[in-house]
């Protein structure tokens, strides 16, 4: 594979709250030599440090710097942990229902690209279901939101969501091209929801063809919800992309 496998930690978000050292080092037994945190702005030292013993880097983190009233401070953390891009994961529904809310969200968004490219990062968005599940202009919210970004914003598809959302994630990633630099990989029942989410290649999201039509992007793996052990899922999903990937391969 032309990049290495990441998981997002909110997966093992218990045992990272019990226990940060010993969750990461599981991952890395696991055969992660990259991850994707959350929360790292509370406790940069502490993730800095727990990465570093357990041999991992993270190359993306999660934090909510668009609603943030300090997001030089998120930057600043992102440094100390070594994050090169910082990921905005989430801002509700009720904000993606008309295009004054989107430009607005997309102006703050170009804002803090630029602000983060100050400290040598790279800044983005991560999205779910609502951002496919409305049309602005004929086009899904998400798409709209992207032509108004500067050309430097990154994109992080979770294409679980997506699906979830009534888009063909495939065509959806195909649309969005180079700016995808980073997808949400997860598999489950598309009917079922979150509470029924399965390790890579049991479920019913098409992953294979969402794979090929991102070759270059970075596949980070991740459970919202699973009823079992969440090591053993991210294992499985992990032994699956390893065989199956065959699109970052090429």
């Amino acid at each position: 594979m032309t990049k290495p496998l990441s998981v997002q930690l909110y997966s093992v978000r218990d045992a990272v709250a019990a226990d940060l050292p010993g969750a990461v080092a599981r991952l890395a037994e696991i055969g992660f030599t990259t991850v994707e945190p959350y929360g790292f702005a509370e406790r940069p030292d502490e993730f800095a440090s727990a990465l570093s013993a357990a041999g991992l880097t993270a190359p993306s983190g999660h934090a909510p710097a668009i609603d943030s009233a300090d997001a030089a401070q998120i930057f600043e953390a992102a440094k100390t942990v070594g994050i090169e891009t910082v990921i905005d994961p989430f801002i509700p529904g009720d904000r993606w229902q008309t295009a004054a809310q989107i430009d607005e969200t997309a102006a703050r968004v170009n804002e803090l690209t630029a602000q983060a490219a100050g400290y040598g990062l790279a800044f983005g968005y991560h999205n779910h279901n609502w951002e496919l599940e409305t049309s602005i202009d004929g086009a899904t919210a998400l798409e709209y939101f992207a032509s108004k970004l500067d050309p430097a914003v990154v994109l992080e598809v979770d294409t679980y969501w997506a699906t979830l959302g009534g888009a063909d994630a495939a065509a959806l990633l195909g649309r969005l091209g180079d700016r995808v630099k980073l997808i949400h990989v997860k598999d489950g029942s598309i009917a079922g929801g979150k509470e029924d989410q399965r390790p890579a290649g049991q479920g019913e999201i098409p992953i294979p063809a969402i794979l090929a039509a991102a070759p270059s992007a970075r596949r980070v793996i991740e459970f919202d919800q699973y009823s079992g052990d969440l090591f053993e899922a991210l294992a499985a999903s992990f032994a699956w992309l390893t065989e199956n990937d065959t699109a970052a391969a090429e």
